[in-house]
């Protein structure tokens, strides 16, 4: 009973996520079109115009832009959180064989990516964008391996939602650990006594999932004050939300199929409108052989699928782990292509890492390169290879 619902939670997130992927890709080019018409502007405008309260002791008057990369995003990796810790206690990384290949593989697909970026930017005013290249976009690759249908066997779904899950919390520790500013220890005080309520009504047994975002706001705020990106208020909170090991649907399980669509369907392709906004000019593709566009391309499009293979190939011929049912190191290849669509995270990375708005829109046009390429070039790898072996 317990591996039949597993087997229907992956099948929700996949079905949700794979066409949240195709919605996402919808609004890059809405988000495109508004950017390079005479929208543009007016657009830019609504994006920077302020709203909220602020008073002597309370500040949450932001723009729209920031309300939707630290509010709306946090929401975001609140459902990624839990995600990987119903992963962790009864899903495919819930013991040492089903989660070695999937970590391993996004080991390898964080390190090359990573190290390929620094070759180019040590050194340099790009340097502190190592992380941009780091991340899969698990909806718009779920996307992807859904228009190949029964084409790919269910096996290597499972090991890339896996994989990207696995990807997502590195990202996050990156996130955290360098590219947080100046650090305000009394409000990370007070953000720390609100994840520790979090977790004395988990060891309490207490069940309401209101018990634990009602305080995961109120950390929210704390955390958006201490210098560490307030997203992280997301994660935490997820992993205080208690859940079972059996095919009882717990609260984190409930508050995961509640937050699918709006993540999908709203929250990811709302960020999307608002973050790849990129006007193209005169020149901009000479960017993609500048230190910061080589890069994040050649980090995305060969430095991921290079490190997610090589580690999968070495971790089946260590014995340490086995590839999944009916899967050929020709789809693991093209998989691991698909690894190199970043997008919402990569950008979500480059924003963090540049305050120049000329950077920023630098990278963004790098990522959407890179993420194109990886695309195209995963997707016909795993049609035509499916064509050729069914000869």
């Amino acid at each position: 009973m317990a591996k039949s619902f597993n087997r229907s939670v992956f099948r929700k997130f996949y079905q949700s996520s794979s066409f949240g992927g195709i919605l996402l890709l919808l609004c890059v080019v809405l988000s495109l079109a508004i950017a390079n018409t005479g929208l543009a502007t007016g657009f830019e405008e609504f994006l920077n115009s302020e709203f909220g309260f602020a008073n002597a002791t309370l500040h949450l008057n932001y723009s729209v832009l920031t309300w939707i990369n630290d509010g709306l995003m946090a929401v975001f990796f609140l459902m990624v959180g839990l995600e990987i810790k119903r992963e962790i206690v009864e899903g495919e990384l819930s013991s040492l064989k089903q989660a070695s290949l999937p970590v391993l593989a996004a080991i390898g697909g964080v390190i090359v990516p990573a190290v390929i970026y620094s070759l180019f930017n040590a050194g340099t005013p790009t340097a502190n964008g190592w992380g941009i290249p780091m991340a899969t976009d698990i909806a718009f690759a779920l996307g992807i391996l859904s228009l190949l249908g029964n084409r790919v066997p269910s096996g290597l779904k499972i090991f890339l939602a896996a994989l990207a899950i696995v990807d997502d919390l590195m990202a996050i520790l990156v996130i955290a650990i360098f590219y947080s500013s100046e650090l305000h220890f009394n409000y990370l005080a007070y953000a720390g006594g609100m994840f520790a309520l979090q977790i004395l009504f988990n060891r309490m047994g207490f069940k309401n999932i209101w018990l634990y975002i009602i305080p995961g706001i109120v950390m929210w705020y704390f955390i958006h004050h201490s210098g560490i990106h307030a997203t992280i208020a997301g994660v935490l909170t997820a992993l205080t939300l208690p859940t079972t090991d059996d095919d009882t649907e717990s609260s984190l399980e409930k508050l995961e199929h509640a937050l699918h669509k709006p993540v999908n369907f709203l929250i990811m392709p709302v960020f999307a409108i608002a973050n790849t906004n990129i006007t193209f000019e005169a020149g901009m593709t000479e960017g993609l052989v500048s230190n910061l566009g080589l890069g994040i391309v050649l980090g995305l499009f060969l430095g991921k699928p290079l490190g997610i293979f090589l580690m999968s190939w070495l971790s089946v011929k260590l014995k340490i782990a086995q590839l999944p049912e009916e899967t050929k190191w020709a789809q693991v290849l093209g998989l691991a292509i698909l690894g190199g669509i970043g997008f919402t995270m990569s950008i979500f990375i480059a924003l963090l890492s540049f305050s120049d708005a000329l950077l920023q829109a630098e990278a963004k046009f790098a990522i959407l390169i890179a993420s194109v390429l990886s695309g195209v070039s995963g997707y016909l790898l795993l049609s035509v290879y499916k064509r050729s072996s069914a000869r």
